[in-house]
């Protein structure tokens, strides 16, 4: 059986796995074996962040919904039992967009949640 040669085959793997390192500082850019250990740390660090982003923006949504409760005389946890109960359907994202740039409408929505 004649013997197999992977040249073709490691370049293309090498220099996909070059391609992504391209910025990484010093020899983590240069060489393959350095590129590979930092690509996967950061292909790790890059699924863990889009799963860490919905978090911290659904974290910032509350405190701005909380905040805006807070100068119609309620608290976060209230407004939002009192939507549930009154079956208003509006998500935090545009709670949060009403409390900025509409206050006026959100004053009128807390005051529908307190009833």
């Amino acid at each position: 059986m004649p013997r197999v040669k992977s040249g073709k085959t490691n370049k293309a793997r090498h220099k996909k796995v070059l391609k992504r390192a391209k910025g990484f500082y010093s020899a983590n850019s240069r060489a393959f074996v350095h590129a590979t250990e930092k690509v996967d740390r950061a292909m790790a660090y890059m699924f863990k962040g889009r799963k860490m982003r919905k978090r911290q923006f659904r974290t910032l949504w509350n405190q701005r919904i909380n905040a805006g409760a807070r100068l119609n005389g309620t608290t976060y946890s209230r407004l939002i039992g009192g939507l549930i109960k009154a079956g208003v359907e509006v998500n935090r994202k545009n709670l949060s967009e009403m409390a900025i740039n509409d206050p006026q409408g959100f004053t009128k929505l807390c005051a529908f949640a307190i009833k």
